[in-house]
């Protein structure tokens, strides 16, 4: 067995129902100047007005920025840091979805370091610590509060883009599922099948060779035992509470399994990273214009059973968690639940042309940090069969290019 493992968290996660109202004293240690950054729906919700007024009584002085729009368009963050320098923050809170709190890492980026986000693209740009930075999710799906990453719209490049370093990880992070109970069905689906591939892609992926500098070279760094005590433990929370919370949003029990699956979920994959799944997905969202989580869940089961040569050991771990008999129940068992939760079950019900399919195979192969993070390798002619069968829902598509290159 290989014992190496590294995970990068939050210096303080707090984790439970009724938790956001720690925010206070969590705040008042970290700073005295809060730059409250959320979106303009939550800025009059009243769980959002107890929060501000909790860091009021715990003395802290705030700039509220209710500007936050869905993918954070680039340009969004240099106006939103411009617009703050004045009131000279010496901490931010994001309070919100992944676009909220990708927004206030950004900004909190770009208030310490100045300079614009595309300065920062790609892996281990940032040259230093960032304001602190406390995460309070409002969704459970995205992880933002625990990883890495933060994920913008770049009108430039029509694409979204990540900027990706351990500086980006939340001081603190605050999950409390009482948050999320208002949170619609199909947002909380979307959500929550994210999360569930965020596990599976971490839970899979390759596993590097083991270097002294591997954790310093690489933010992602691949399939570990750490991880994968995570992502296993994602995976299982996730498939039990997913669909009850859609079903009945009142289910707190089922919405605190979701959340914490969701933050399980991004500590496992911000080390080890995601894989084909998200790769595909980044020109199948730029050229559908939907949701990243209905792409990426539409995508996962058509990439297991890609990846199925490579990951038997690992669906039978799966199997396991999710209560199943055998490792063969695992694909068909995710393709259901994503069905019974309204996730589209190919890329033609997602949106996408048939003609675009060559497309998305060559622009899904150029993002090489996923593709090489997927556990089979996947070339230019893999990839249009894998599309293939994603987009006329046949996975015989697959199963006879296995047999072919046998």
């Amino acid at each position: 067995m290989n014992y190496f493992g590294t995970i990068r968290s939050p210096r303080e996660l707090i984790v439970g129902s009724g938790q956001r109202g720690v925010l206070g004293l969590v705040a008042k240690r970290l700073g005295r100047r809060a730059l409250v950054v959320t979106d303009q729906r939550l800025a009059g919700d009243a769980d959002f007005q107890s929060l501000i007024a909790d860091l009021e009584n715990n003395g802290l002085t705030l700039r509220i920025e209710s500007g936050t729009l869905p993918d954070v368009p680039a340009e969004s963050t240099i106006l939103t840091a411009d617009a703050a320098r004045e009131f000279a923050p010496d901490l931010v809170i994001g309070v919100g979805g992944g676009s909220c709190l990708d927004m206030a890492k950004c900004v909190a980026l770009l208030l310490t370091h100045g300079g614009r986000p595309d300065d920062y693209y790609g892996e281990l740009k940032v040259p230093g610590p960032v304001l602190p930075l406390i995460a309070i999710p409002t969704t459970a799906g995205t992880g933002s509060e625990v990883t890495p990453v933060a994920v913008l719209s770049d009108s430039q490049r029509s694409l979204k883009v990540g900027i990706s370093s351990p500086q980006l990880i939340p001081t603190a992070a605050i999950c409390d599922p009482e948050l999320t109970l208002t949170c619609p069905p199909s947002l909380t689906a979307i959500a929550g099948a994210d999360a569930l591939t965020h596990a599976i892609e971490a839970f899979t992926a390759s596993r590097r060779p083991t270097t002294a500098g591997l954790t310093q070279e690489r933010v992602f760094v691949g399939k570990n035992v750490l991880s994968d005590q995570f992502a296993l433990t994602a995976i299982s929370l996730l498939w039990q509470g997913l669909e009850a919370a859609c079903t009945d949003g009142s289910n707190l029990a089922a919405r605190a399994q979701v959340m914490q699956g969701a933050t399980f979920a991004g500590l496992a994959f911000g080390v080890a990273g995601t894989a084909a799944a998200h790769a595909i997905q980044y020109p199948v969202g730029a050229v559908t214009h939907t949701a990243h989580g209905a792409g990426v869940a539409c995508l996962m089961p058509w990439v297991m059973e890609w990846n199925r040569p490579m990951i038997g050991t690992e669906l039978q771990q799966m199997a396991g968690a999710m209560g199943l008999a055998d490792a063969t129940q695992v694909i068909p068992a995710i393709s259901a639940l994503f069905a019974r939760i309204g996730i589209p079950a190919t890329l033609a019900e997602l949106g996408l042309a048939e003609e675009q399919l060559d497309w998305v195979a060559e622009q899904s192969c150029g993002i090489e940090r996923l593709i090489q993070n997927n556990p089979r390798p996947l070339d230019r002619s893999d990839m249009r069969k894998l599309l293939d069968a994603a987009y006329w829902g046949d996975a015989s598509i697959i199963q006879q290019h296995r047999t072919a290159i046998k």
